[in-house]
């Protein structure tokens, strides 16, 4: 009979289960552990760790580094590249994202809404740049960056209604941490088509944003966010035109 109270166990636990468990402990500022700290995250036992990650190495969907830690194995990223449901997205929206690169400089990039936060798909970067504390495959709550704002004023009202209800982590003094000014916030978005965020995550960059629409109306469905992260001086508002025509030829490129 199986021990239920063991820590790497519970009902309808799976080597399955454990393995992904094993995955999910790697974050992007850790994207090398060792076994007992995955051990610990995935809530195993350091022997069962060890022989899972053994045989995921084996498979190629973990990797050793040269120091002793594990890693993400680079046969985990290429099924995950092609199963991608944002690979069509990223693949549309390159070119596009290169041409605002160039006029912006700094960072631009794109999300998506992916469970109740804004997951980053694509980004380019200046050597230079202002800060940003995004990455891809990174992700932020919807209600502090511009990106995740963008997606949240057009996301189905049960998911408005969650994030609303709190809590909303204060990233600085900016940072949207009430209900009643979020929602100021979401109208103003939905009203005039972009937001515009500064000093929310960071003190010295602001962050800008537009949704990115599929299908050939206006007003069609909102599957991404378009955002650039410059710095903090005030003049944030001048990258919205090039915002909005980039995210229409994203969406053309996606018809």
């Amino acid at each position: 009979m199986r021990n239920m109270g063991t820590p790497e166990q519970g009902p309808g636990d799976s080597v399955l289960a454990r393995a992904a468990r094993i995955l999910r402990a790697f974050t992007p500022d850790e994207p090398e552990l060792s076994v007992s700290e995955i051990g610990r995250r995935a809530r195993l036992h350091v022997a069962t760790a060890s022989r899972l990650v053994a045989a995921m190495v084996r498979q190629g969907l973990l990797d050793r580094s040269t120091a002793g830690g594990v890693r993400i194995g680079v046969r985990l990223w290429e099924l995950a590249q092609r199963a991608s449901p944002t690979l069509g997205l990223r693949e549309a929206a390159m070119p596009f994202l290169e041409d605002l690169h160039a006029v912006i400089g700094h960072h631009v990039q794109i999300g998506v809404l992916e469970g109740g936060e804004v997951l980053f798909v694509e980004r380019l970067s200046a050597r230079d740049a202002v800060i940003n504390v995004t990455r891809v495959a990174g992700r932020l709550p919807l209600h502090a960056s511009s990106a995740g704002l963008a997606l949240l004023a057009f996301a189905p009202p049960e998911l408005q209604e969650t994030v609303l209800s709190g809590p909303l982590r204060a990233y600085t003094d900016a940072t949207v941490t009430t209900a009643d000014r979020l929602r100021g916030v979401l109208a103003g978005i939905r009203h005039q088509g972009y937001v515009i965020c500064p000093g929310h995550i960071h003190p010295d960059a602001t962050g800008a944003a537009v949704p990115i629409r599929s299908g050939s109306a206006p007003a069609g469905p909102v599957v991404a966010a378009l955002s650039v992260i410059v710095p903090n001086d005030g003049r944030a508002s001048g990258a919205v035109p090039a915002l909005r025509a980039t995210a229409r030829g994203i969406a053309r490129a996606l018809r």
